[in-house]
């Protein structure tokens, strides 16, 4: 009896180790408590997205006043001229805006409305991909045989 206690339990130290290693995926509010808006500096969005480390799965969550604000994936040159003709993804207009980061690297997002993307209102960010974990606890020493 004993030995299937340990086996059990052996089993069951391994499925709780696995499932700690994995990792969850976070939301991030954009902006914080600023949200999704024309900054008060056109470095806002960049200083802040320096702060959190972005991941694959990740959501970031877009704030902002109905009617008053956009936000579209776009590629870096669309981000760059403030370019809203082609975004890669449809623009979301009702908040709050929830975008889930899917792939690795870098990724853009821009408000669509005239000027306030050259206001400063868009966010690059650089996602990492997902960690997991691929360390498995050692398994427990077996008892040695009590003849």
């Amino acid at each position: 009896m004993e030995s299937n206690y340990e086996r059990l339990s052996l089993a069951l130290g391994l499925i709780l180790g696995m499932i700690s290693g994995i990792s969850s995926a976070s939301t991030v509010i954009v902006g914080g408590r600023t949200g999704w808006t024309i900054p008060p500096s056109p470095s806002f969005y960049s200083t802040w997205a320096s702060q959190p480390t972005f991941r694959v799965g990740d959501g970031l969550v877009f704030n902002f006043a109905a009617g008053a604000h956009t936000v579209a994936e776009v590629s870096k040159a669309a981000y760059n001229s403030c370019n809203t003709t082609n975004p890669l993804s449809p623009v979301m207009t009702t908040a709050p805006a929830r975008i889930t980061l899917k792939a690795a690297g870098a990724h853009y997002f821009i408000c669509t409305i005239p000027g306030h993307c050259a206001l400063g209102q868009k966010l690059a960010v650089v996602a990492t991909a997902a960690s997991s974990s691929s360390s498995v606890p050692s398994p427990a020493p077996q008892p040695s045989a009590v003849p």
